[in-house]
């Protein structure tokens, strides 16, 4: 299918190519050896020299070299490999399109080469589990019992069951968040769970649930109660502590439906009640997307019109200073309306300098680069919208060879 590559049909049993030569002895005059010698360059190059090489390609281009020679196939697979590709620049975020809201199959976009690649995710079901991602690793949560809980690397393949995380077992709202730390390679995982008080209107449940992978083990560092407000769907963690959205529960000003609550991780405080670290969003959204890009949080919003809020007008790009929003761009109104008919609510994940921006009706996928400020459609996706009621969603993940749960 054009557009489309993949390397998980590569075999890892190779099968050798025509090699590349070269007259190594093209410069000597004796009529013995007037005839060139070819020898082929996988056996000139020393194996550090070769992996040095090898870690500079795009990470499909490193599948498929797996595939010239058994020598490139282990040199690919070996530990010093993984570690010389953890040292050279990190490659470009991908994003991960399900093209099946009943399996867990879809298409990831490599922003470098412009290219998409059919691969399978392990561990996960369905497209509408829970889904965070940090530095190469991702957390997935079932959606039903919410007691599901992976982390894997979607590249490697590698896969680890977490302990069922404690607390109300089945909460009306959940939040998923990882991070992982770069030095040593250790994670955590957050939930925030909450749930209505039985027989209150107002009043919600809200705790929230860290586990660490040095100790494997779950711990829960606050619960409370708050009133006229509930958490959601949307959280992230940057440089320790832990973000998520808030929505409100009726009542009060409709262009104020939203609040960002912080959680320092590290020091494990609110200092104090929760709704005291209240930070307001900067206008009236209809939906919001938090991401940690290079430990700044980043959000992504559709905002709303001032007589309908609810009715989204355009898309807004923030980073929190301090506990001041500052704007970095607005959409482009050809972009937004690219998108046709753009709902209320989207996709939107991102890392490092990139931000994927998805419409649930479409598989169009808008890629905006922070540093650059430049919006820029993907190139299109290998799939078409089958049936009007089609969704399509996604998630961005870093394609990392190093990383494992």
């Amino acid at each position: 299918m054009e557009g489309e590559t993949s390397w998980v049909s590569h075999s890892s049993d190779y099968v050798a190519p025509d090699m590349v030569e070269f007259d190594l002895f093209s410069e000597l005059n004796d009529e013995d050896n007037r005839e060139a010698s070819s020898v082929p360059m996988d056996l000139i190059l020393p194996d550090d020299l070769l992996e040095r090489i090898l870690a500079y390609l795009p990470i499909a281009s490193i599948f498929r070299a797996s595939c010239v020679s058994k020598r490139w196939n282990e040199i690919v697979k070996s530990t010093r490999f993984s570690w010389n590709f953890s040292q050279v620049l990190s490659q470009k975020p991908w994003y991960f399109m399900f093209t099946s809201s009943e399996e867990p199959v879809g298409y990831a976009y490599d922003p470098s080469l412009r290219k998409w690649y059919g691969i399978e995710l392990p561990c996960i079901q369905t497209s509408n589990w829970f889904i965070a991602s940090s530095c190469g690793l991702v957390c997935v949560m079932d959606n039903d019992s919410r007691s599901e809980l992976y982390v894997c690397n979607p590249i490697t393949k590698c896969c680890k069951n977490l302990l069922e995380p404690p607390g109300v077992k089945f909460s009306d709202y959940s939040a998923l968040a990882i991070c992982v730390n770069k030095k040593t390679s250790c994670y955590s995982v957050a939930i925030v769970k909450s749930k209505q008080v039985p027989g209150n209107f107002v009043q919600w449940d809200l705790s929230i649930h860290i586990y660490d992978s040095g100790t494997m083990m779950w711990f829960t560092p606050l619960t409370e109660v708050l009133t006229g407000w509930r958490g959601g769907d949307e959280s992230v963690i940057c440089d320790g502590v832990l973000y998520f959205l808030i929505y409100a529960t009726g009542g009060g000003d409709p262009g104020n439906r939203h609040g960002l609550i912080t959680y320092n991780l590290s020091s494990r405080s609110s200092n104090g009640s929760l709704i005291r670290t209240f930070i307001p969003v900067p206008c009236s959204l209809t939906c919001g997307r938090l991401m940690n890009l290079k430990e700044k949080l980043v959000m992504v919003g559709g905002i709303g019109k001032p007589d309908r809020p609810d009715i989204i007008k355009g898309i807004g790009v923030w980073v929190l200073s301090g506990e001041e929003w500052q704007e970095i761009s607005r959409m482009p109104h050809k972009y937004f309306q690219g998108f046709g008919e753009f709902d209320d609510v989207f996709a939107s994940s991102g890392t490092d300098d990139l931000i994927y921006i998805q419409s649930y009706g479409a598989p169009t996928l808008l890629v905006f680069d922070v540093n650059q400020k430049q919006w820029r459609w993907s190139q299109k996706c290998p799939v078409t919208k089958r049936f009007p009621l089609q969704l399509f969603t996604g998630f961005c993940f870093e394609p990392r060879l190093e990383v494992s749960p």
